[in-house]
């Protein structure tokens, strides 16, 4: 039994592997910036609560003591609010590697990214390429997987893009798309397994890619058919449209979300993850299985089709919740003030009535602005809640009437607060 160490233990491939590796019997200390959800669905592991990004060699020091081997998984995407690709990609990973060179910790797993040492189009790409650079120059026992998009059971990021687009009756097509290998997570996670022993080969590098190269739509009509849904109808997005996608992606992911719509994701995408996996394959005995048998061994559930029609929903539902308190608040404090006072005008004093009204839109703008903002988002969705059964509670003391008003102000209050609870219910990402 061995020590492993995961750095990332709480994305799509570290957690993979750390369940893997605790079934086959090792001690495993996950680590990751916030461990609270994954602590609680494999209590087996051990957990320590360390960002990557913004670690020092001393901090890992103390975590390494009889540790036999780490695993890197960390990653992000774009910098961001909540990612510095430059620290998770490269500063943080070499004090890691001095940490384990000052430890006595020899074996070395990290993941890269297909491609980085043919072409560089991204921060995303260049740090993970100064990352491995970093760790190519020390003396550890490293091994360096590059994996190609990597599509398994879990979804998260690309792999999630790809269900949800798969749920479209309509599929638009983005244009500037190359091709690329998909790998499975199967495959990548036992190849993280066999190197993790200290008796097989280091100082390599690998490219971790499928038996076939497709184009991304031949990736989602293989989901649309796996989801058993009809094919679809299919046109090309004109160019300056997915642009636009792409800054929205930019803009929301300013505001905390991590969409997997970004302009990094239009660059990468656009030079493809395809790669040679014949190294790889000859090292390990691994023959990676293609996406079409991948997804034969493990039919759709109806669990599977919910969450491919409800994620690319979910944008739409909180959206549309940013856009409905937003303008109600405007409404209020604009040119329905004078409306909102004519309401309250028979049963409550004149100055009374303009604090509520005033009261009322300035919550609204409050609750918009939250759901908007990632951070703040859970804590919105609660106060939007509570604030239309507060509304739905006054409206029957105040105005009564309103409930069989034609145009159901106080009716809609419940639509209003279903919306918002499945906003809460698919707001987590992992």
């Amino acid at each position: 039994m061995s020590r492993i160490l995961i750095i990332g233990a709480t994305g799509l491939i570290g957690t993979r592997i750390a369940a893997e590796l605790a079934v086959l019997g090792h001690q495993v200390v996950g680590a990751a910036r916030d461990v609270g959800a994954s602590a609680r669905r494999l209590p087996g592991l051990e957990w320590i609560r360390l960002d990557l990004a913004s670690s020092r060699a001393e901090d890992w020091s103390r975590h390494l003591a009889g540790v036999d081997a780490v695993v890197n998984c960390a990653g992000g995407l774009q910098s961001g609010p909540t990612d510095r690709l430059a620290d998770t990609h490269s500063q943080g990973p070499q004090a890691l590697f001095a940490a384990c060179h000052a430890s006595g910790v020899r074996r070395i797993v990290h993941f890269s990214a297909i491609g980085v040492d043919r072409a560089t189009p991204t921060e995303f790409s260049r740090t993970k390429l100064a990352g491995d650079t970093a760790l190519m120059a020390s003396n550890l026992d490293w091994v360096i997987l590059r994996p190609s998009v990597v599509l398994g059971a879990p979804a998260y990021g690309a792999s999630a893009l790809i269900r949800g687009l798969a749920a479209l009756p309509v599929l638009p097509v983005m244009p500037d798309t190359a091709p690329i290998q998909p790998v499975t997570l199967d495959d990548v996670a036992a190849t993280a397994i066999f190197f993790i022993d200290p008796a097989s080969p280091s100082r390599l590098v690998l490219e971790l890619v499928g038996p076939e190269a497709m184009s991304f739509p031949d990736v989602i009509r293989q989901y649309r058919r796996w989801l058993g849904f009809r094919p679809a109808f299919e046109f090309r997005l004109p160019a300056w449209l997915a642009a636009g996608l792409y800054r929205l992606g930019d803009f929301t992911a300013r505001l905390g979300w991590r969409p997997a719509v970004r302009s990094t994701a239009r660059s990468e995408i656009a030079r493809g993850a395809v790669g040679d996996p014949s190294d790889w394959q000859r090292l390990t005995g691994i023959a990676p299985k293609s996406l079409s048998a991948a997804l034969m061994a493990r039919p759709a559930s109806v669990q599977e089709g919910w969450f491919a029609r409800l994620y690319l929903l979910k944008p739409v539902v909180l959206g549309s919740l940013v856009l409905f308190w937003m303008g109600s608040s405007l409404a209020s404090l604009g040119p329905g003030y004078g409306a909102g006072l004519g309401l309250l005008a028979d049963r409550l004093s004149s100055s009374t009535a303009a604090l509520v009204v005033i009261g009322g839109g300035i919550a609204d703008l409050l609750i918009g602005v939250g759901i908007a903002i990632r951070r703040t988002t859970r804590a919105a969705l609660i106060a939007g809640i509570v604030v239309s059964a507060l509304y739905a509670l006054a409206g029957t003391i105040v105005t009564p009437w309103l409930w069989l008003d034609p145009l159901a102000p106080l009716l809609k209050i419940g639509p209003v607060i279903a919306l918002l609870l499945v906003g809460l219910a698919t707001l987590k990402d992992r």
